[in-house]
């Protein structure tokens, strides 16, 4: 019998990419996403497109409900946020970690009774190779990441026990994604023009550097959820994969 995988964030990017990849694998996919589109995802009986909102606790409920039972909890919604600290409202930074952070947290929270009780399941967790080496401009994202990091490796000592399995997927810079776009809401105000400058700088060093490609991030998740001896981080992409060795 084929297992389930709930993924979210599957409107587009990796969560999209992840969902397309399983069901091509004979996987009964739960593709969540906050406005669902039935388009996105070729017609199979194996497939289920959920509404989640993973901030909103009524909304992360129903869907675990609806969902059943599953196998494996992919963590992948996510926002974007680029700009110097000056340039954040407060209300701007508690947005990114009420998604990034603690929508996490608490779709992990919602799926771990039934992993407990069966003494199996795997929650991969999608941050970003930026907790492996900071870069300006990113403080706000980093530090929504890198406490998701934290938290992973902490329950993965908690979980172990029951025979649930935890890990980290840390992907590079992905072009092939919609991060710079979806993060243009949380800069409305701009790049403060002190700051302008060291924005630039970053702009560039971006467009010369490696990256990651959606498949690279696709297949780290693959691994993470069939393989049990794969480890509890997994770098994804040339860029994370020079981060983590370097």
């Amino acid at each position: 019998m084929s297992k389930t995988i709930l993924i979210t964030g599957c409107s587009s990017g990796f969560g999209l990419e992840i969902a397309r990849y399983f069901l091509d694998r004979d996987w009964r996919v739960v593709a969540t996403m906050r406005t669902p589109r039935e388009d996105l995802l070729p017609r199979s009986e194996r497939l289920r497109v959920l509404a989640l909102d993973v901030t909103d606790a009524d909304s992360i409920r129903r869907a675990v409900d609806e969902a059943g039972p599953i196998d494996v909890l992919v963590n992948n919604a996510g926002v974007g946020v680029l700009n110097a600290l000056e340039g954040m409202s407060m209300d701007v930074i508690r947005d990114v970690f009420e998604t990034n952070t603690f929508g996490t947290i608490a779709m992990t929270r919602a799926v771990l009774p039934q992993f407990r009780e069966r003494r199996a399941g795997v929650v991969v967790n999608v941050t970003s190779s930026v907790t492996l080496k900071s870069l300006p401009m990113l403080s706000i994202y980093t530090a929504s990441k890198a406490a998701v990091n934290a938290f992973t490796e902490s329950l993965a000592f908690e979980l172990e026990q029951f025979g649930v399995r935890v890990a980290l997927v840390l992907p590079g810079r992905a072009p092939e994604t919609r991060f710079r776009e979806n993060a243009q809401p949380r800069m409305q105000d701009g790049i403060p023009a002190p700051y302008a400058e060291l924005a630039q700088s970053i702009y560039a060093r971006w467009e010369s550097s490696e990256t990651t490609r959606s498949i690279d991030v696709v297949e780290a998740v693959w691994r993470a959820a069939n393989d049990p001896s794969s480890p509890l981080r997994i770098a994804a992409g040339a860029d994370a994969l020079a981060l983590a060795v370097g």
